[in-house]
């Protein structure tokens, strides 16, 4: 496949492209493209693609919004609206935007508890979030989201997406499920004597075509070839035994038009409309979505960057972060008008737009066209697909996204922390909701982060010299104390301890050496401050050998020699042994084989 100009590895000091000048970021993909020239090769080649890539959204975007507990057709203004407005003005020529499976676990209990107007205003609100962490430049921060996060979460989702399948899979007849997990295990058990074997045989036999048809024909979307020979079947079956009967889009939902009832989706372009039309849009409202809203706009920036990061690897491109967190945040407040809910970048409609050969955000552009088009013109059809095919084409999605090998392989072979944090996401993702995991997940690793580094830090107390030269010489009556590592809040205390405890009894100078201390924060700034306080305090002198910049600076900022005339700065250690023996007076080293007093923190 012709690679259409993408090598574009050049980049900036922060990993952006870069750019001559600043910008606000915002449609750094399309730029790109037409500085780098664009014909009618590219043209066909992204109208192609994006006719693939609209085939294969074309049932996700139905059953995601199902999954989510709202009529399908939300799911389609959702490819439309955000796929066209993400694509104009985002930073990832082959980032696909739509609805995807992460959301389900977020939205499913805003609708169950708002509606579908509290869904729409908490994707807006969302939006908004969004474009204000590109504006302030966060879109490299993805980097620093550890991997045992993403993954519990991510996991945790697969598992909530499967369970909820489960009422379609099998034509339980229940009117809702409810929000909390063991409440949806209790009702799906419970209802475990409404299924219908009818139900799950059209599951089963998609869900293993959704399996064949990839290894048989390569260039098919298969949910596309699935999902249209199950429903064909289907309306013949019952055409031949009308007592064989699913429940299909069409018995499933209907859309009054102009007084008109229509079965599954309306062949109708939405009009523009407020997102709050039916609940009115008060601050108390607001409040109440925000949560959910952060959720949306963190998970979304994870999901969309993430995936932009894998485009990247597939095509030797390099995306503009910042400018595609703009471009998703506009996305999302312009789907709401028009009855879309939240959208992020979804993976394996990238991946399949790069394999069909895209060139550029025209393609996804295309894909939502397509879309568009499926609704004007094959609307009466999308009624006879059965739930319960979606419902298996969701199962799959589940299990794809659920990350089972690289799950394993973190329980196997990780430290025992990241296992906890892992576990903890994972558990928290099913049993409470996203908002909880994700909050607790990202404490967690900070805090074990800061354990780990702590644990680099590591600092030494020598008394005297050691007689086969192993330790530095001292002049008599100063003792060295070493500090090898960051000196910040998880390891200031402990780095500092070995000083504090020592006695220092006949010593005059404490040489502390900072060489390798390359930063040092406010707590270790303090901790450091109090222990020289001490010693002067006890009529010893203190030398500070070689700070590097950071520090230095700090202590330049502080005034340190100002504030405590006992204290001395010296630009290494030669100087500040050098200095210390001028501080005692004339004397000799000392090369007895007096103990060290060793600590680590």
């Amino acid at each position: 496949m012709h690679d259409g100009g993408r090598n574009e590895l050049s980049a900036g000091p922060s990993g952006q492209p870069a750019a001559a000048g600043v910008h606000f970021p915002i449609g750094a993909a399309l730029r790109r493209v037409f500085q780098k020239g664009y014909g009618t090769a590219e043209l066909r080649a992204d109208i192609m693609a994006g006719v693939v890539v609209g085939i294969v959204a074309l049932p996700l975007s139905m059953a995601l919004a199902i999954a989510v507990g709202v009529a399908p057709q939300h799911g389609l203004y959702t490819a439309i609206f955000a796929g066209t407005t993400a694509a104009v003005l985002g930073g990832c020529k082959f980032q696909v935007t739509g609805p995807t499976a992460a959301f389900v676990v977020i939205l499913a209990p805003i609708v169950a508890k708002h509606g579908l107007s509290g869904l729409l205003m908490a994707g807006m609100m969302a939006g908004f979030l969004l474009v204000g962490m590109g504006v302030a430049r966060l879109g490299n921060l993805i980097e620093y989201i550890p991997h045992p996060v993403t993954t519990g979460f991510t996991t945790g989702i697969g598992a909530v997406i499967a369970t909820l399948q489960v009422k379609d899979v099998f034509g339980l007849k229940l009117a809702t499920l409810p929000e909390h997990y063991v409440d949806k295990i209790a009702d799906l058990w419970a209802a475990r004597g409404t299924a219908q074997l009818s139900e799950f045989i059209v599951a089963a036999v998609t869900f293993a075509l959704l399996l064949a048809v990839p290894r048989l024909l390569k260039r098919v979307p298969a949910p596309l070839l699935a999902i249209a020979l199950v429903a064909a079947a289907v309306t013949l079956l019952h055409h031949l035994r009308p007592t064989f009967a699913v429940a299909t889009i069409g018995s499933r939902f209907h859309t009054t038009i102009d007084g008109v009832d229509v079965a599954g989706i309306p062949a109708v372009v939405p009009v523009p409309a407020l997102p709050w039309v039916g609940t009115p849009l008060t601050f108390a409202m607001v409040r109440e979505l925000f949560p959910a809203a952060f959720a949306i706009a963190m998970l979304g920036a994870i999901e969309s960057l993430l995936s932009a990061v894998i485009a990247d690897g597939m095509t030797n491109t390099k995306h503009d972060p910042n400018s595609e967190l703009v471009g998703l945040g506009i996305g999302n407040i312009v789907a709401p008008f028009f009855g879309g809910i939240a959208a992020t970048g979804a993976l394996a409609r990238t991946a399949t737009n790069i394999r069909a050969g895209a060139r550029s955000p025209f393609a996804s552009m295309t894909h939502a066209l397509v879309v568009l088009l499926a609704i004007l013109v094959l609307a009466p059809l999308v009624s006879y697909i059965p739930m319960a095919s979606l419902a298996a084409l969701l199962l799959l999605v589940a299990w794809n996204m659920s990350e089972m090998h690289g799950f394993a392989g973190i329980v196997r072979v990780a430290p025992k922390s990241d296992v906890f944090v892992l576990l903890t996401c994972f558990l928290l993702t099913i049993f409470f909701d996203m908002i909880v995991a994700v909050s607790v997940g990202f404490v967690l690793a900070a805090i074990l982060f800061m354990r780990r580094m702590s644990e680099l830090t590591e600092s030494h107390l020598q008394l005297d010299s050691s007689e086969d030269g192993t330790e530095t010489v001292l002049p008599e009556g100063v003792i060295l104390y070493e500090i090898n590592g960051p000196l910040f809040f998880g390891a200031a205390q402990k780095a500092m301890g070995a000083l504090n405890a020592a006695r220092i009894g006949g010593y005059r100078v404490v040489v502390i050496h900072l060489a390798r201390v390359p930063v040092i924060d406010a707590t270790g700034f303090v901790a450091l401050e109090n222990t020289i306080a001490a010693v002067l305090r006890a009529r010893r002198r203190v030398v500070l050998a070689g700070p590097l910049p950071q520090p230095h600076e700090v202590f330049d900022k502080a005034q340190l020699p100002h504030k405590y005339p006992g204290l001395h700065i010296a630009l290494d250690l030669d100087a500040a042994l050098l200095m210390a023996r001028e501080l005692v007076g004339p004397g000799k080293s000392t090369l007895g084989a007096a103990p060290v007093v060793e600590a680590r923190s």
